[in-house]
């Protein structure tokens, strides 16, 4: 059941020209074939051999199976409209009748199934299982921002945990208060993409800090970036590209000091992208970890691209991503939570910070799946996942 705001807004297709809607049945008919084709590649021993490929053509074939059913369930609905149309033409005046209340029916079931078509197209929901990287960083504020962003990362963290969802450190840089310069770590399980990917941007905090010794509020940044975790077949990477090159992890000093050359440094070269691990202590793993967050950041990076074909729908998110817009505001004399993007406000900073997120996350989530219903509508736009 859609909410009434949702509701409201699906109702639009009712009103849609004939030629947008045929637009969306030949979009529909280009993914069934697709669905028959990873039907095909399914049953292929070369794919079933390579898990990850495996992996993620089942997952897109699941989406696509829903959409070939909208494709066939529309077609069979016109099928009855136009056999029951030829009936009104007849002399049966009963039959005429029922005719009528089939056409009608019908109609009424041909709605639907576009309006379910336009709410799966218009969302990200083929992509909504996929595990995340996230990049939390320290900036305006000094060791208060630090301080911070280690609340922050307490937070991501706890809140996975009551999803029982699996964290793996990446990469962390501590201050010797306890604070992070930077912290990137990946969030997996059923659901982390679908809920965490508007955290993305600047977050702002106005709080006394324990560094203050006269009372005064400060204001501090922490910014914010949640990556998409990509497939190795998802993401084509040369070695030739690559400038790896492996120096001594640092620390705040004492015995966390790591005194062989275990970090390691990654340059992807086209892109100049550069990525580095040093939560392990064998160079083989700091390695395959790093990699893993140059998959995501170049899958991030292609992906941007392909959204800028979808100016309307790519305009009607909650926010554009960027770590340097400010998405929230942490206010603790207040103790307000308050969201820019859809001005909402929430009160409770200290239950947020340990891991009571789901109201936030729910409203950022409904609100832009409002949006991009809206804007799908509007502009006729036939997206998806390609």
């Amino acid at each position: 059941m859609y909410p009434p705001t949702t509701r409201r807004v699906l109702r639009q297709m009712a009103a849609l020209p004939e030629k947008v809607k045929d637009g969306l049945l030949g979009k529909l008919g280009e993914l069934a074939e697709r669905h028959r084709e990873t039907e095909r590649l399914l049953s292929d021993p070369e794919v079933i051999a390579d898990a990850a490929r495996l992996t993620r053509l089942a997952r897109q074939h699941a989406w696509l199976g829903r959409m070939a059913r909208l494709n066939d369930g529309i077609l069979q609905a016109r099928q009855r409209r136009d056999e029951a149309e030829q009936l009104l033409e007849g002399e049966d005046e009963e039959l005429r009748q029922l005719a009528a209340e089939e056409i009608q029916e019908m109609q009424k079931e041909e709605d639907a199934l576009f309006r379910e078509t336009v709410e799966l197209l218009a969302s990200d929901e083929a992509e909504a299982d996929r595990s995340v990287i996230m990049e939390v960083r320290a900036g305006t504020g000094g060791e208060e921002a630090a301080l911070f962003a280690a609340d922050l990362f307490g937070m991501y963290t706890r809140y996975a945990e009551k999803r029982r969802w699996q964290v793996e450190m990446m990469d962390a840089a501590r201050t010797d208060l306890g604070g992070l310069r930077e912290v990137v770590f990946s969030v997996g399980g059923k659901g982390a993409w679908q809920k965490l990917r508007y955290e993305s941007g600047g977050h702002r905090v106005q709080r006394v800090p324990e560094t203050e010794s006269q009372g005064r509020i400060h204001t501090s940044l922490a910014t914010v970036a949640v990556l998409p975790e990509a497939e190795d077949v998802e993401v084509e990477i040369n070695d030739e590209d690559l400038d790896v090159s492996f120096v001594r992890s640092t620390g705040p000093g004492g015995q966390h000091v790591n005194k062989t050359s275990s970090c390691v440094r990654i340059v992807h070269k086209p892109t100049g992208i550069t990525v580095r691990c040093q939560d392990e202590k064998s160079q083989q793993a700091n390695r395959k970890k790093a990699m893993k967050v140059l998959r995501a950041r170049l899958y991030d990076r292609y992906q941007g691209e392909l959204q800028q074909e979808r100016d309307a729908l790519r305009k009607s998110q909650v926010g554009s991503g960027d770590r340097n817009e400010r998405v929230r505001t942490y206010n603790f004399p207040q103790d307000r939570i308050t969201d820019h993007r859809i001005g909402l406000d929430l009160f409770g900073i200290e239950n947020l910070l340990m891991g009571d997120c789901d109201r936030l996350f729910d409203a950022l989530a409904e609100y832009d799946r409002q949006a991009r219903i809206k804007a799908f509508v509007e502009s006729g736009q036939l997206g998806g996942p390609t």
